[in-house]
């Protein structure tokens, strides 16, 4: 049987017995009624043994789990509202990294990409095509479900800024939360890595309340690999130079928490 680690890691290739489940007669892609209150996840790996060890573990974490083994049978699941999509990038009908895209197209779900696949140029084009983590095997369960939560957390900031106020005035410049841009006091667009606007978003949601550096951390953990406190210092840092306007801190040290935004304005 698979071994798992004290960290949660599933180790080797050995059989696991899992009775009829590990040949994916249960929880197939089928899009059913979602329970209330629960995120939908899809786990989209060819191999029974590891998909069922996904959709158990996920499940019983109060996740709703749909196994699916190859991208037809994802398409047919993503019919219904899906929020995280677990993506193995060798399918039997397709190529994990063609089939992200199509998700980009047509859905909101956040994508973590799991995988043997491990070279840097793998792990670069399934960040840079849509992935917001890039997971390589042997899984580590809990670091998994702390990656799943960190996007369902993300998004959901993301969503209620939108929702809330898709334009925000600050200083001299505005971010545009659904393009997601942010323009200068002449109208032009500052250019932003994905790290400093997902920061700066989250800022955005968070309405004036401080955030800490720690859940800053998972904020933009999702495009960088390693994240520190110093990681969250230097992308506050640069995002300051960038949105000098009034002379007022955009962004406001909160001592001993972290850092909120002075908003002065919504459109």
């Amino acid at each position: 049987m698979n071994v798992r680690s004290h960290d949660g890691a599933l180790r080797g290739d050995l059989n696991l017995q899992v009775g009829t489940q590990a040949h994916g007669t249960a929880r197939t892609a089928v899009a059913s009624a979602r329970p209330p209150g629960r995120e939908r996840l899809i786990v989209v790996e060819d191999d029974p043994v590891t998909r069922t060890m996904l959709v158990d573990y996920f499940s019983d974490n109060n996740f709703d789990v749909v196994g699916a083994g190859t991208c037809t049978e994802c398409r047919q699941a993503l019919r219904a509202r899906t929020d995280v999509v677990f993506l193995d990038v060798q399918l039997p009908d397709g190529d994990g990294f063609e089939l992200a895209k199509e998700i980009q197209a047509t859905s909101n779900a956040g994508i973590i990409f799991v995988t043997r696949r491990d070279t840097d140029v793998d792990r670069i084009l399934g960040l840079e095509v849509a992935g917001d983590h890039y997971v390589t095997k042997p899984i580590n369960l809990r670091d998994l479900l702390a990656r799943a939560r960190s996007v369902l957390r993300r998004r959901s900031i993301d969503r209620k800024a939108a929702r809330n106020h898709n334009s925000i005035a600050f200083g001299d410049g505005i971010i545009d939360l659904t393009r997601r841009e942010l323009l200068g006091n002449d109208g032009k667009p500052v250019a932003l890595t994905r790290a400093e606007f997902d920061l700066l978003a989250a800022l955005v949601g968070a309405d004036g309340r401080p955030l800490s550096r720690d859940y800053l951390i998972e904020v933009v953990s999702n495009r960088q690999a390693e994240v520190d406190i110093r990681t969250v210092d230097a992308l506050v840092a640069r995002l300051r130079r960038k949105l000098v306007g009034s002379g007022t801190p955009v962004i406001a040290t909160v001592t001993g928490v972290g850092y909120k935004l002075a908003l002065s304005e919504r459109l």
